[in-house]
């Protein structure tokens, strides 16, 4: 069998991903949130004041690559750090005022985008969709696991 590289999973789903981030994107531009920012947008609206640290690792991403995100949300107001009251060597970010309007514009956003992803879905279709992305989800979880 040939191999087609536009025909795979990865090729598909890399290019409805892209384009679904960048919609998002555009509409929340406007509230100087930048790409890549959204996910610790609302990881501070499920508990504000996490520390840096606790943040990296619920988005998986490495401390450095945290540091550049949040120094960017403090330039434009989104986010304000304060030490941990306990143990000064610790960062706690926080969300503003100006954040929690642009957690309302990304939640909006994502909103509006899922809809019209599913636009032209049944409710048996979407339904069917979740279960599937998530049996997906588990699937590579438990390949991850196995070979790491």
């Amino acid at each position: 069998m040939d191999f087609n590289y536009s025909d795979t999973l990865t090729h598909l789903m890399g290019h409805v991903i892209k384009l679904h981030r960048q919609s998002v994107d555009l509409l929340i531009q406007e509230h100087d949130v930048y790409p890549g920012q959204p996910p610790l947008l609302l990881r501070l609206a499920e508990q504000d004041g996490q520390s840096q640290k606790e943040l990296a690792h619920k988005l998986q991403v490495t401390p450095a690559t945290l540091t550049v995100m949040v120094n960017r949300m403090q330039r434009t107001g989104l986010v304000i750090r304060k030490p941990d009251p306990v143990d000064q060597r610790v960062s706690r970010v926080f969300l503003t005022a100006k954040g929690r309007q642009a957690i309302d514009a990304v939640k909006e956003a994502l909103q509006q985008i899922e809809c019209k992803c599913l636009e032209n879905f049944s409710l048996e279709e979407k339904l069917l969709f979740r279960r599937l992305l998530w049996q997906m989800h588990e699937n590579l979880q438990a390949f991850k696991r196995e070979n790491t």
